[in-house]
């Protein structure tokens, strides 16, 4: 329920606001998200999900906008480690262990955008990352699943990105992004973890 309240506030809260300015343009968009995930310089491989939700963008000027989001998405990582066990005097390959980082997270970014041409645009910006849950899913070595809730993440994650938009009509755009790795996510220095990812989708604006 809580959950809920939440996107609907998140989504009245733009509409109203195109509302009040004529010049204020809002839409929807989605797309694939791929995150990489690092622990100190150990890269884990990647995961996809997708992202979704609303946006908003005020002109600025002929060439300039500003633009701000509200996504839902999931970041994180897999990583595998082989087993082994002696039997006898060989060693014999048994079934790996895998560990699966999800972070569930709404996210706020927001960007400058500046116009090449009226179809083409490149952004700069930041993503304000906001962790729902944080979890670690664990396959075992006899195929035993379980999944932990991590404590470790911060509340709010910060992203820096750089992007660019085209758009196909009045209404229909696509879109790509990167958000570096810049920033540690976690709440302690005793495991630096890092996550960089990209999203590529597509949008509708209904102005």
């Amino acid at each position: 329920m809580k959950k809920n309240i939440l996107f609907a506030l998140l989504w009245a809260v733009p509409v109203f606001v195109s509302a009040q300015n004529s010049s204020m343009s809002f839409g929807v968009k989605g797309g694939y998200s791929l995150s990489s995930m690092k622990f100190f310089n150990t890269q884990l491989d990647p995961k996809s999900y997708f992202y979704a939700g609303i946006l908003a963008e005020q002109p600025l000027s002929s060439t300039f906008g500003l633009q701000a989001e509200v996504l839902y998405t999931q970041l994180g990582g897999r990583e595998t480690y082989s087993g082994a066990q002696l039997v006898g005097n060989e060693i014999v390959s048994v079934n790996d262990m895998e560990f699966d980082y999800k972070l569930n997270q709404i996210q706020v970014p927001i960007s400058v955008k500046y116009y090449f041409i009226p179809n083409f645009s490149a952004s700069a910006g930041m993503n304000l990352g906001f962790n729902i849950s944080s979890k670690i899913k664990t396959n075992t070595l006899f195929g035993e699943v379980s999944s932990n809730n991590s404590d470790g993440i911060k509340t709010l994650n910060v992203f820096p990105f750089l992007g660019a938009e085209y758009k196909i009509n009045q209404n229909f755009f696509v879109d790509a992004r990167y958000h570096f790795n810049f920033f540690e996510i976690n709440k302690d220095n005793a495991v630096p973890t890092k996550i960089g990812f990209l999203h590529a989708g597509v949008g509708y604006r209904f102005k």
